[in-house]
């Protein structure tokens, strides 16, 4: 199960981080904030952790 992230190693621009801010605030899941991110979940847990947000851990 390979997948590929189009913004892989690149920075968080500003648009993504308050996208992420968003999803996390409306409760979901760690999967689906990467999957619409196009980020990796760790990437997405280590932003999230960095920014003090609380992601829902619903599977």
């Amino acid at each position: 199960m390979t997948e590929r992230f189009e913004r892989h190693r690149q920075p968080w621009r500003q648009d993504e981080i308050q996208k992420l801010h968003l999803l996390a605030g409306k409760g979901m899941s760690l999967r689906s904030i990467a999957k619409a991110l196009t980020r990796s979940e760790e990437s997405v847990q280590v932003r999230a952790r960095a920014d003090k947000l609380k992601i829902s851990k619903l599977r």
